[in-house]
């Protein structure tokens, strides 16, 4: 039983090209139209032979009573009708002709045998014809034969356009399917379960087609809806203090000064959450540059570090830098995906806590380490933690200011550009771990391309 279930399943996986199938179509055809013909021409042979050896014995008995002069007392006429001929004696000597039975009509191709009889003093020659073979192995064999013959090319041209139709489906289907198409309904795919040949390999293709596109699509309208939420804010920020700038700024020294003030840190955030969006969109479109050259990443990161210590002095900045570390990358897109993880670190991490930079060799590679004392990471968040505008629920309960979302895609893209590699440690209330691995490809010379 279950050697018959492996044997319907490969069944069900065994591929057929479309030049297979047509060729047995065809050859099926044609063998069901010969094979019709031969079976057709064998029984009318037959027929034909049944009749002729019929006529061989009305003749032999018709010549035996001839021969023997015994034709006096036998009843021709009904002997013929009994077996349905037509007898003819013609007499030589006298040139007289007698006839027996209904002689046929027309002019058919009718079977008949001829016997001469030769006595010596009567000389005869016998034609029995047989009435019945023009109809039988007549007609049918030639109009009949003709009507059976257009009927089976016309059952062979009927089945063969259903079973074309029925390869051709996912052709039909795809133009369907192509002309439905529209940025309302990207949905629509083609059934392929009926197919396995090369066209299901195009069904499939095509479907894959349309599901990148609708990816694409879903993923830009997502970007824009996100987008627009994430400028709105600032926006509104920067509205609701123009409004009181302008009612009480000049009466009230204090609403002034905090109106600017935070008219000047929405616009900021305003400011690096549109060169993030514009990054993406030339990281998206694959016009953003990559310079790579070598360069000593010991004092990029130590130049970072020094950087976030002035910026951070709540928290205890801690460095671990192997020297004379280099590296074949961008230096700018370096400095920008390690400022990006130390900003949320930063933003994450409570005053007095600590956030440790290293920066080592690894076995033909380079490890760029940040490890901060933070509020984590829920387990449930960290399979989303690089997607565009994501945010953790504890980041949003916490309301943090500047946080769009889109660092961590920055980030990520920057190190698979750089076929690098990212891995990231976090539990929630402990910490995160973000560590940066870089291949070192030891190349001195400076190149720029498109990423």
């Amino acid at each position: 039983m279950n050697l018959l279930k492996k044997f319907a399943g490969d069944r069900k996986n065994i591929k057929f090209s479309i030049a297979l199938k047509a060729t047995a179509i065809y050859t099926s055809m044609f063998g069901l139209l010969l094979a019709a013909t031969v079976g057709f021409l064998s029984w009318a042979i037959t027929i034909r032979a049944v009749h002729m050896r019929h006529l061989d014995s009305v003749a032999s008995m018709v010549e035996e009573r001839l021969k023997h002069g015994r034709g006096q007392d036998f009843d021709f006429d009904a002997f013929a009708k009994a077996n349905k001929v037509y007898i003819e004696i013609r007499y030589e000597h006298e040139g007289t002709t007698l006839t027996f039975g209904k002689k046929p009509g027309g002019k058919g191709n009718y079977a008949n045998t001829v016997r001469s009889i030769d006595r010596p003093c009567r000389k005869a020659t016998v034609t029995v014809v047989d009435c019945e073979s023009i109809s039988i192995a007549g007609n049918i064999s030639a109009t009949g034969f003709l009507v059976i013959l257009s009927a089976l090319l016309l059952v062979i041209s009927i089945s063969g356009a259903l079973l074309i139709r029925k390869m051709m489906r996912p052709i039909y289907n795809m133009t369907a399917a192509a002309r439905s198409i529209s940025a309302k309904d990207l949905s629509r795919r083609i059934d392929t379960v009926h197919s396995n040949d090369e066209l299901k390999e195009l069904a499939e293709t095509f479907n894959g087609m349309l599901d990148r596109i609708q990816a694409s699509y879903e993923q830009q309208k997502r970007f824009v809806s996100d987008a627009s939420h994430e400028l709105r804010t600032p926006l509104s920020v920067i509205s609701g203090y123009a409004n009181l700038l302008r009612r009480w700024g000049s009466e009230d020294p204090e609403v002034r000064d905090e109106s600017v003030e935070k008219i000047v840190e929405e616009t900021e955030n305003m400011k690096q959450l549109v060169e993030r969006l514009l990054f993406l969109a030339r990281a998206d479109q694959q016009t953003q540059l990559i310079s790579f050259e070598r360069f000593n990443v010991s004092n990029l990161i130590d130049s970072i570090t020094e950087d976030t210590k002035l910026i951070s002095r709540e928290h205890a900045v801690v460095s671990e830098i192997e020297p004379g570390v280099f590296l074949t990358a961008d230096p700018a897109l370096i400095k920008e995906a390690v400022r990006a993880v130390l900003d949320n670190s930063m933003k994450y991490t409570p005053p007095g806590g600590e956030i440790r930079i290293s920066c080592r060799r690894g076995p033909g590679c380079v490890e760029i380490e940040i490890v901060d004392t933070g509020m984590g990471i829920a387990d449930k968040d960290l399979p989303y933690i690089f997607d565009r505008f994501y945010k953790a629920d504890a980041v949003r309960s916490r309301g943090t200011k500047g946080s769009s979302g889109l660092g961590l895609s920055i980030v990520k893209w920057i190190v698979e550009r750089h076929s690098g590699e990212i891995r990231l440690e976090s539990k929630l209330g402990s910490g995160t771990r973000f560590t940066f691995i870089f291949p070192d490809t030891r190349n001195t010379e400076t190149t720029e391309r498109p990423a």
